[in-house]
């Protein structure tokens, strides 16, 4: 059984902690940006599961437009050392989309941020059709200057299957997540995808062909996130109608387990679960528990004995 330290799957914690040889914390912050899913570019509601604030509910929320991304660090520190933990930090640029905007603007936003001495690099949450020249040069030349630091992107892709794309109005093609996966491979900077378990009309295959699609493109990491249902979205709404079904615990554990199995070693696993913020969470109540989702998770992968890449290597040395 292969591990990654005390984990069957390769983590993000462990990742890092190989990297810079300490835990590392992630500071998620608000630059205030929109969304061309929501400024009526492709659209003016926003995808059917996202929440007024654009999930990043848990980012440094802004008390102004002119609350510096460096205000933001400082307080996501000081949160930090106030248990006293941490010492180098992620600055994670969560809510909306955080390429949507012009590059001038986004340049001083990346650099406040990488220029503080105890941020070890960005991570910057965005739509894979918000990439456009202009930004890939911004990525290519902060990626150059800062070489000390790391400079990840982060893509929601959800899904590959496109009835259900249309479904959760994500409002791209997959075509266009591929062409942005090769050019931010061209340009050196890391790409991380996020995967939703359990949409609407998906079933247990459907969710394995995401994972397996993924498993064969030049991506560094995957987020595997629970399907959230929250309060005053469109997804809400089929939710109080039953159009669909959320999986219990064990339901999503079992999917999440095969999933791993079916990803390589190398790919890190930045996200397992997630914690929906509890004021606005309708569904699945049980994942609230967070350390309890993850302890069983480990549990049932040391009893079935199993690890990522168990199946993916076994296809690879048929």
């Amino acid at each position: 059984m292969m591990l990654w330290n005390d984990k069957p799957y390769h983590s993000l914690d462990y990742e890092l902690k190989q990297i810079y040889g300490e835990k590392i914390y992630k500071i998620a912050l608000d630059a205030g940006m929109t969304c061309p899913n929501r400024d009526g570019t492709c659209g003016t509601r926003g995808c059917i599961f996202c929440s007024a604030g654009g999930s990043g509910d848990f980012a440094a929320r802004k008390a102004s437009t002119k609350t510096s991304a460096a205000s933001q660090l400082a307080q996501g520190k000081q949160y930090f050392r106030g248990k006293n933990i941490g010492r180098h930090f992620i600055a994670y640029f969560q809510a909306y989309t955080n390429t949507y905007a012009p590059a001038a603007r986004l340049e001083a936003l990346y650099r406040e941020a990488l220029d503080e001495p105890s941020v070890v690099g960005i991570s910057i949450a965005t739509r894979p059709d918000c990439l456009g020249d202009n930004v890939l040069s911004l990525l290519d030349q902060l990626n150059r200057e800062y070489s000390d630091k790391f400079i990840w992107i982060e893509l929601g892709l959800q899904t590959i299957h496109e009835d259900t794309a249309m479904l959760i109005r994500r409002g791209y093609p997959l075509s266009v997540f591929e062409q942005a996966v090769i050019c931010l491979r061209e340009i050196a900077v890391p790409s991380i995808s996020h995967v939703i378990i359990g949409l609407p009309g998906e079933d247990r295959s459907m969710m394995l062909e995401t994972c397996r699609f993924l498993a064969e493109r030049d991506i560094s990491g995957i987020k595997l996130q629970l399907l959230h249902v929250l309060k005053n979205t469109d997804l809400a709404e089929l939710y109080e109608k039953k159009t669909f079904d959320i999986l219990d615990m064990m339901e999503y554990i079992d999917i999440i387990i095969s999933c791993l199995e079916v990803l390589p070693p190398d790919m890190v696993i930045h996200r397992v679960t997630g914690d929906g913020p509890r004021a606005l969470l309708l569904a699945p109540l049980w994942s609230l528990d967070k350390r309890r989702v993850l302890n069983t998770l480990h549990q049932e992968m040391q009893r079935r004995g199993t690890w990522q890449s168990r199946t993916y290597e076994t296809k690879k040395n048929a």
